[in-house]
């Protein structure tokens, strides 16, 4: 029987989580998609991110005994001021996070920030020209590279939950739809997916 649970919530990211890239994103993404269909894609996020809360308060959990994993968190021992940095701007994702802290649930640093900052430079490299074409051009070219890195920060994100959550605990992982870390955990973690999407689809 297995003595860990992990409630998997593969998420989709809004603009605020790409942080300094985010108005790059958004410039290339206006090019491509122009300004309504933007705004349509901002209110599916937010849709999204309702159906997310939705799931959670139904779940009966012990906030003391739950450890929350979130995807480009890095372990840095200033986890929850980063949380709560991204929070105040506006970040959904985050702001639950806080939630979730203010109800007694630990936030758990969840990534390599050596990692973290190499994804970093690759994105911003892809993203340096601002036209949607040579970003897609760039982004093709990058392609062998960024799946590298995927694989990866999946591996060091399964390490890291195994090595932290407890016997008896729960953990809340919240993680980008290409990630693939489930087959990457242990036989006596019990996966859980709370809402209908199943992770390694789009983001």
């Amino acid at each position: 029987m297995a003595s860990r649970t992990l409630r998997y919530f593969p998420i989709i990211h809004s603009q605020p989580d790409m942080g300094a890239l985010s108005e790059s994103i958004r410039k290339v993404t206006l090019q491509k998609l122009g300004e309504r269909v933007w705004r349509r894609k901002i209110n599916l996020v937010e849709r999204f991110w309702s159906e997310i809360i939705d799931a959670l308060q139904t779940l009966s959990l012990d906030y003391k005994r739950t450890r929350v994993y979130q995807d480009g968190l890095p372990i840095c021992g200033k986890e929850l001021d980063i949380v709560l940095e991204l929070a105040k701007k506006g970040n959904l994702n985050h702001q639950l996070l806080m939630r979730l802290h203010e109800q007694g649930a630990t936030i758990m640093g969840t990534e390599s920030v050596d990692l973290l900052m190499e994804e970093y430079a690759i994105n911003k490299k892809i993203l340096a020209s601002g036209d949607f074409y040579q970003v897609t051009e760039l982004a093709a070219m990058q392609k062998a590279a960024s799946d590298l890195l995927l694989e990866k920060r999946d591996a060091f994100i399964a390490s890291r939950i195994d090595q932290t959550l407890q016997a008896g605990e729960t953990g809340i992982l919240f993680l980008g739809m290409l990630h693939h870390v489930a087959g990457r955990l242990p036989e006596d973690m019990e996966i859980l997916y709370p809402i209908s999407r199943q992770p390694g689809k789009e983001k």
